[in-house]
């Protein structure tokens, strides 16, 4: 850097700007553990070696919240204790998910193919698990977490969103699910969908922007739902590439209906146009 100026406008600037944010990858190392603890590829030798790793894991979250002490102001010994007691729930919600996507993916051949193999149960993990932080009130170390999981599967969970029970995502790219989404009970996505906002207006920060999806409905891939207003009633069927900024009461089927035709190209009369629908 030749610009001495620059520099010092730079040096200026962080200095009286800390970050106080946790390393990325210290972060996004502590996910994978923990995921890899509650889950582990195989049985370990001896349990007291998973005993071990959880208290190196407890560490790891200290450290992680310790760089966020600026922001937090509050003892970070009682904001690891309730995050810690809130992991056994999470970890059965998980195995739920996990029973889920096996029993209506046929593609599935076993639970420890989708515990290890897909990346819709990884998603749902680390939103799982950063939602608790997020209802903490912790800062920052949520949305990283997320942002990990969605640049590793490219499905996007904001974990701000209420999701129940028993979630099912079945391929996933290109799936976003925003802050104030409200999901219910055995609930299937496919890949594409939205679950957005009408606006992006900043005064509309904390108020509700994203649909709510009652239980047992299933969302197709490609719809667009949008609005905090929008309620998709339980037990519906929302059909590939929908858009609805509109509710629908349970029990609906709701579908785009375009027009498709095949013609034969060897008893295409000459000089008959083609008529293209874009």
């Amino acid at each position: 850097m030749k610009d001495p100026q620059f520099t010092a406008k730079l040096y200026e600037y962080n200095k009286n700007n800390p970050a106080n944010i946790p390393d990325k990858r210290k972060a996004q190392q502590f996910i994978d553990k923990l995921i890899h603890w509650l889950f582990p590829v195989q049985l370990p030798e001896h349990w007291t070696s998973h005993y071990i790793e959880y208290k190196y894991l407890k560490v790891s979250f200290n450290e992680l919240l310790n760089h966020l002490y600026a922001h937090l102001n509050r003892d970070v010994y009682s904001i690891t204790k309730k995050y810690w007691a809130q992991i056994p729930i999470v970890y059965d919600q998980l195995l739920d998910d996990a029973k889920a996507i096996f029993r209506f993916d046929p593609a599935a051949y076993s639970l420890q193919e989708v515990i290890t193999a897909y990346p819709g149960f990884y998603a749902i993990a680390v939103y799982r698990l950063s939602h608790q932080l997020y209802l903490l009130d912790i800062p920052i170390l949520p949305r990283i977490l997320s942002e990990y999981a969605h640049s590793q599967t490219g499905i996007d969970i904001h974990p701000g969103a209420t999701i129940g029970n028993h979630f099912f995502i079945d391929h996933g790219t290109g799936l976003v699910i925003g802050e104030t989404t409200h999901i219910g009970d055995n609930v299937k996505i496919y890949q594409g969908v939205t679950l957005g906002a009408l606006n992006v207006e900043k005064g509309l920060a904390q108020k509700k922007r994203h649909p709510t999806i009652e239980n047992n409905v299933i969302l197709y891939a490609g719809s667009t739902i949008l609005g905090g207003q929008t309620v998709i009633g339980a037990n519906s069927i929302i059909g590939g590439n929908v858009w609805l900024t509109e509710s629908v009461p349970p029990h609906s089927i709701v579908y785009h209906k375009s027009e498709i035709h095949i013609r034969n190209t060897n008893k295409q009369p000459e000089n008959t146009p083609i008529n293209w629908v874009i």
